[in-house]
């Protein structure tokens, strides 16, 4: 007799005995997938120098891996569905690691980027699967707990990984940010293997590739268009026959989806108001946090005279006070409800990337530190109720689409908050005619207080949830 959907095949994996080793290797993907969308950050000066080229031009490093992780993730759902849980986790932690170590081994531009676009096909995968796992595995009186705790490693990622790679390049080489990844991979394939439940769906339809293809072009072409507005590159005509045709693209997916029987992404999913209003907050309101990995480093380093090892401790702060929050957010949720909570935390998010804006060469050490662990307290609450309220109320059959389509949103969010953040550093740059060290500090600070706005903004998504939304999920 064949598995029902969404439950273990027996000839594919014993019955699950260790749900908490489960969400510790879900963590830990999700952790591997994130840190390294920034560990390059303070590290591409180093290791421009050491292959030759423009710090500028490294910024396709960057580009490389959180575009290909944002193009591969819709199609992780249908492939999930269609091989099994474990087999495409086992896939990514392979892809992963041996992307890993080719961008070790590089010795070039044009190789490094080559590296991580296999580096970031695997990350794609890592936790869309994992967090469609534990969707699947959990109740829902428990899944709020279980993403909680998922969670965690994903929020702290991006926060260290500024840290940890100007730590490596300080202490060892740029090899190194990679290197690390071999061991980890490893040890993941082992747990994988004994963990991983490997969950399939029956009936599962052909593959929409032309509507995967639209959405790639639209996400490449505006990334691309948005990337040549922030002065890294790019003819203005170039740029406005980009963001055209990513338009373009995005319409005839819409169009598409509409009339086809089965889409990669169906419209119907946005008749789930939950899921709807968590995925447009997503977006936009991780636009302004996703800037902070990419700006908080380049603050510290470029205006205020830091080494990369020390403007990466300044960031142990943030994942602290990150992990810490994590303790007492789901009973704030359950008290208050998803949109009380959503409110007045994307204000508050907003008000503290403001913030930065007033730091100065002379601000008390122990003023930065509460600075930073307020930003990482308030970052971590926003991030929890977003995710959960996102998912909480999808139905199984829509779990494994809806899953890969919020993943997406994720990871273009970071990507978009790169890029807004280092447009908006450009064009200050230009107005204010700064040069570098302190007379840099007005354009970071109208750099800041924009993307504090920005993020402000955002609450009017959350403001369309229902009034008596409770936090039970």
């Amino acid at each position: 007799m064949s598995a029902t959907p969404f439950e273990p095949s027996a000839a594919d994996h014993p019955p699950l005995h260790n749900p908490r080793m489960l969400l510790w290797l879900v963590a830990i993907g999700f952790f591997m997938q994130t840190l390294d969308s920034t560990i390059v950050n303070t590290a591409l000066p180093t290791m421009a120098r050491s292959l030759g080229e423009s710090p500028l031009r490294m910024q396709a490093v960057v580009v490389a891996y959180v575009l290909t992780t944002a193009t591969v993730i819709p199609a992780t759902g249908w492939l999930a569905d269609h091989f099994g849980t474990q087999r495409i986790f086992l896939l990514a932690i392979v892809l992963f690691t041996l992307g890993s170590g080719a961008c070790a081994a590089s010795a070039s531009l044009e190789q490094l980027t080559a590296a991580r676009v296999l580096q970031g096909v695997g990350g794609a995968m890592l936790f869309p699967v994992g967090r469609l796992t534990v969707l699947r595995v959990f109740p829902r009186d428990k899944f709020l707990e279980a993403i909680s705790f998922v969670a965690i490693p994903g929020l702290v990622g991006p926060v260290i990984g500024p840290t940890l790679g100007g730590w490596l390049v300080e202490v060892a080489t740029w090899h190194w940010i990679f290197l690390i990844n071999i061991p980890v991979g490893a040890a993941g394939l082992l747990a994988a293997l004994r963990f991983m439940p490997n969950l399939r769906s029956t009936g599962v339809g052909r593959f929409d590739l032309g509507g995967y293809l639209l959405l790639v072009t639209a996400m490449v072409s505006i990334s691309l268009a948005l990337d040549g507005l922030s002065g890294l590159g790019g003819a203005q005509t170039v740029v406005a026959l980009l963001m055209v045709l990513g338009l373009a693209a995005l319409a005839t997916y819409w169009l598409h989806a509409l009339r086809s029987p089965s889409p990669i992404f169906s419209p119907a999913l946005f008749s789930t108001a939950s899921y709807r209003v968590g995925v447009l907050g997503n977006l936009f309101t991780r636009i302004g946090s996703g800037a902070m990995p990419y700006m908080l480093p380049l603050l510290l380093q470029l205006a205020m005279g830091f080494s990369p090892a020390q403007a990466g401790m300044m960031m142990l702060p943030v994942a602290l006070a990150s992990m810490g929050a994590k303790r007492v957010v789901t009973r704030v949720i359950r008290r208050f409800g998803y949109r009380r909570v959503l409110i007045g935390n994307t204000l508050l998010l907003g008000l503290m990337i403001a913030g930065f804006a007033l730091m100065w060469p002379g601000q008390p050490l122990w003023l930065r530190v509460v600075q930073m662990a307020a930003f990482g307290a308030v970052n971590s609450t926003q991030f929890t109720a977003m995710n959960t309220v996102t998912l909480k109320d999808l139905a199984s059959e829509r779990a494994a689409s809806g899953n890969s389509l919020f993943s997406m949103v994720q990871m273009l969010g970071m990507s978009l908050g790169v890029t807004c953040g280092a447009a908006l550093l450009h064009a200050f740059n230009d107005w204010l005619g700064a040069t570098s060290g302190a007379q840099s500090l007005p354009v970071f600070r109208a750099a800041f207080a924009a993307v504090g706005v920005m993020t402000m903004i955002s609450t009017a998504v959350f403001w369309q949830l229902r009034k008596d939304d409770s936090g039970a999920a």
